[in-house]
């Protein structure tokens, strides 16, 4: 995938390893947010949610490793050569 930015490119090679980073990201800013608002009463509700979207998205990151296991098995080969299929 390439992205052109002026005369720059943005090249994403490994584009599942991209998703599952992002997501574990994404993961990692709902816990920390739903934590710091728990330090009040009245965000607690509000932190509940972030910490539920938290576990949403840690169900979806096996869901991205099946699909990029998937998507190359169907296409015959892994480009990394790795013997690990793991992220």
């Amino acid at each position: 995938m390439t992205f052109t930015l002026g005369r720059d490119e943005i090249v994403i090679r490994h584009m599942y390893e991209v998703v599952s980073i992002v997501n574990d990201v994404m993961v990692a800013a709902w816990f920390v947010a739903g934590s710091v608002l728990f330090f009040s009463e009245s965000t607690t509700p509000v932190g509940t949610w972030f910490f539920l979207l938290g576990s949403i998205q840690l169900m979806i990151r096996p869901l991205i490793r099946l699909t990029r296991r998937v998507h190359l098995r169907r296409i015959g080969r892994d480009p990394t050569g790795e013997s690990s299929w793991d992220l």
